[in-house]
């Protein structure tokens, strides 16, 4: 089932196992599990140190497409119900690479928290195999089980058992549930899902060096403007400490990319993992998956981290992004995975033949709705204002979709919803002042972004909508801080014009780091 590229390349990676993984099938009948085998087979042909064996796993097996893996007979916690094809495909060779003795990627501090963990936490993960965000989490929590013998994480292909996602109303991915009750839906950061869980952990001790270092600059941020800002800087032979809830930002939520010069076509996952390589060609000092809490912004700036830890820095970059705007209307928040949703690639699956509207007429909203259109029955555009805002090539395609309609100057007022699903919603038409309810089983919202500069509170100068304000070389209100990216009133949030910014504010910082020195 697997090519002989993939094939070669699994080969490739099973060199740095250092024991042999079994793959444990659970024994019964459905109408998958012979493409299930065959699956995991082809998997298995690559190499002796990955075998394959078949066994009642009793209670723990959630159906006869049901496996786990085990290490010298002793279970790792980490489970597969369905065929972790698609997206998770990943998720599957990493979980036997780790097993097998492949090191696991975690800092130190976080690895600690993990394995003080003392309560029993069973995991289980509803995933869509056309998710890309839901690996991330799969894979996270299977590494946590592989730290702590006390956690377990299930991937469940929610496509393939349906009557439990009816039961749990989910209508989103991922979808975690910890012990039998909801832990976590939709969008989630790993950083988040550590914090959640040092609540079952032991107190772990700040680890701090013997000498404090100060850094050069200090970057808080992952995407595109924080390491344009990174790699520039340690080009000049700074001391760079790069902090963010996860490498590639907003950038890995966005599929298709046309518009990068020099690359013809590429997706936010191929991007990120580019950037991810490139950055492995400096010596920074990365801190991912976690938050900062709060900044000092004094002669040395002082970030504090959700760690307790606190990285001291002579100049500091801000290139934290922006995340999706919410509608804030009854209905939203309560409803968010249960028809609210805010990826369209994540979700549209779940709506499969049904009636979902996209509430946004700018570029995203329309690509989110021609995205939709080979999925659902149809899609209705609802837009604020009097006509779209577009690129005219997205409004051509859109008129050629005879199940995508538009309506334009509409207010939406609240999002309905029986029995934990969304059913419609209502909206008010702003010249007539009617109101009207419309049946719909999905709301993706796509109106624009929100920059994440709240944790800054009184540092810099922000204009209205909460944007860092800069001036043409990224400098902000307080002298030695610098900020680039959607963050701030730059024009165009475009993933182009953020590493340009990043550039230019890395650039910027080595030259008053330069004058600080002469002085």
């Amino acid at each position: 089932m697997l090519t002989d590229t993939i094939k070669s390349t699994i080969k490739e990676y099973v060199s740095g196992m250092s024991k042999p993984v079994v793959v444990v099938l659970n024994i019964g009948e459905h109408e998958k599990r012979q493409e299930l085998k065959a699956f995991i087979e082809s998997i298995t042909s690559t190499t002796d140190l990955i075998s394959l064996t078949e066994k009642d796993l009793g209670d723990e097996a959630r159906s006869a497409i049901t496996f786990t893996i085990e290490v010298a007979g002793q279970p790792t916690g980490i489970f597969f119900s369905g065929i972790p094809s698609g997206h998770e495909f990943n998720s599957l060779v990493l979980a036997i690479l780790q097993s097998g003795g492949v090191e696991i990627k975690l800092e130190e501090h976080l690895k600690e928290t993990i394995a003080n963990i003392k309560d029993k936490l069973t995991f289980e993960t509803f995933v869509s195999l056309s998710c890309h965000n839901c690996p991330e989490i799969v894979q996270a929590l299977n590494t946590f089980a592989l730290l702590n013998q006390k956690i377990s994480n299930e991937m469940i292909d929610g496509g393939l058992f349906q009557d439990t996602i009816f039961k749990k109303n989910i209508q989103g991915v991922p979808s975690v549930y910890l012990n039998g009750e909801l832990f976590a839906n939709g969008r989630v950061e790993i950083s988040s899902l550590i914090e959640k869980l040092r609540n079952y952990s032991q107190e772990v001790k700040v680890i701090k060096n013997e000498k404090e270092v100060i850094h050069d600059i200090v970057i808080i941020g992952g995407g595109p403007a924080g390491i344009s800002a990174a790699i520039y800087a340690s080009r000049k032979g700074l001391k760079v400490s790069v902090i963010a809830q996860n490498i590639g930002g907003q950038l890995r939520d966005t599929l298709g990319i046309k518009n990068f010069i020099s690359v013809s076509e590429t997706t936010g996952l191929e991007l990120t993992k580019a950037i991810q390589e490139h950055m492995k060609d400096y010596d920074l000092n990365v801190r991912e998956h976690v938050k900062v809490e709060r900044v000092e912004a004094n002669s040395i700036k002082s970030v504090y981290l959700s760690t307790g830890e606190e990285i001291k820095g002579k100049s500091l970059v801000i290139a934290t992004g922006a995340n999706w705007k919410k509608l804030d209307i009854p209905g939203e928040q309560e409803n968010i995975g249960n028809g609210v949703a805010y990826c369209p690639h994540c979700d549209g699956p779940f709506y499969k033949d049904k009636d979902v509207a996209v509430i946004g007429g700018g570029n995203s909203g329309l690509e989110a709705a021609l995205d939709l259109s080979g999925i659902v029955k149809s899609v209705i555009i609802i837009e604020y204002l009097n006509e779209v805002k577009a690129d005219q090539i997205l409004i051509d395609q859109v008129s050629k979709r005879s199940n995508i309609s538009i309506l334009k100057n509409i207010q939406i007022t609240e999002i309905l919803a029986r029995n934990g699903k969304v059913i419609g919603l209502k909206y008010q038409d702003r010249d007539t002042k009617e109101s009207v309810k419309r049946d719909v089983t999905g709301v993706f919202v796509q109106i624009g972004l929100v920059p994440n500069s709240k944790f800054l509170d009184d540092i810099v100068e922000l204009n209205k909508y909460g944007e860092i304000i800069i001036d043409a070389r990224c400098n902000t209100s307080i002298e030695g801080v610098f900020a680039c990216g959607d963050v701030t009133t730059v024009p165009y949030k475009q993933i182009i014009s953020s590493m340009g910014e990043g550039s230019k504010a890395a650039i910027t910082a080595s030259e008053y780091l330069l004058k600080a020195q002469k002085n």
